[in-house]
């Protein structure tokens, strides 16, 4: 341990005075293929370095999942991220309300159906409650939170699948055919692939602050995609480690699997994912602690 502590301490003191990059690493060495201060203000595709040098692996029915190695500055020298792709045509979403009657956030990974085919935690939570707009169990459970980069996950009567404004919610929720629904922030992507203005150069939030972290959004055929970014330094034994990739690093990995809308899940040491594997077998990544909220898919 002391041993990785100092290489990422060596890391970070050296790509403090250099603009941030993102590269992909395979048997051949590394390949850059993002820079903060050249960044895309749109994805307009995905990108081919980052596509090619996704593992991908046959999921359930509808699922399927993927593992990338990535380097970036500082502590991120060592990045894997783990991808899952979803077909809401094959899996039906829902949303599970995890906090406990003593008002304690209760769900992870583990409180999923048996059934399950996919799962995640969902939305971000002050406290112990979730933040902002909830739809599960078939009610209402909280009200849309306000803010300039939030955005929705909204899943129908009929069971399909969109992202939207979160500031845009009064005639979505006045529509009657929201079956399930959480809010979350901050919007990574929007609508065509945009990087929203918050997140450029200069940014407008903490940008680059590096956590683990945990995205979701729409790719361009209408599947659901999900990153998880663990540490790679030490094995997946220390993968929980908070430490990754900063807000507009994330923006850009999701642009690059092939988004157009994204926005981030509470990440750092509540970030867990569950994905059933073509043989029936669960394939899981733990997070530390529980949280309120849990999105999951199931047969349809």
């Amino acid at each position: 341990m002391i041993h990785i502590a100092a290489l990422v301490l060596a890391a970070a003191l050296v790509a403090a005075a250099e603009p941030a990059t993102l590269s992909v690493r395979g048997v051949n060495g590394r390949t850059a293929w993002w820079r903060e201060d050249r960044a895309p203000v749109q994805w307009e595709r995905a990108h081919p370095v980052v596509t090619r040098a996704v593992a991908w692996h046959r999921g359930a029915p509808g699922v399927e999942w993927g593992e990338l190695s990535l380097e970036a500055g500082g502590e991120a020298w060592r990045t894997r991220v783990i991808i899952a792709r979803l077909d809401p045509r094959r899996v039906r979403f829902d949303v599970q309300w995890g906090v406990d009657s003593a008002a304690q956030p209760a769900w992870t990974i583990a409180s999923a159906p048996a059934n399950v085919r996919f799962a995640v935690n969902a939305g971000q939570f002050t406290a112990t409650l979730p933040w902002g707009w909830v739809v599960a169990g078939g009610q209402e459970r909280l009200g849309p939170g306000r803010g300039p980069l939030s955005s929705a996950f909204i899943i129908d009567r009929a069971g399909a699948v969109r992202v939207v404004d979160g500031d845009t919610l009064s005639a979505i929720r006045r529509s009657g055919d929201i079956a399930a629904a959480f809010q979350s922030y901050p919007s990574l992507l929007t609508g065509d692939g945009t990087v929203p203005a918050a997140l450029r150069t200069p940014c407008a939030i903490n940008c680059t602050h590096r956590d683990a972290r945990l995205a979701i959004g729409l790719d361009r055929n209408g599947s659901v995609l999900v990153a998880l970014t663990r540490f790679d330094a030490g094995g997946e034994a220390l993968g929980f480690i908070p430490l990754g990739l900063t807000v507009p690093e994330m923006a850009a990995l999701m642009g690059a699997l092939g988004a157009r809308q994204a926005m981030l899940l509470d990440g750092g040491i509540s970030a867990q994912m569950l994905v059933r594997d073509a043989r029936g077998s669960l394939r899981t990544w733990h997070g530390v602690r529980r949280v309120p909220l849990g999105l999951v898919a199931l047969p349809r």
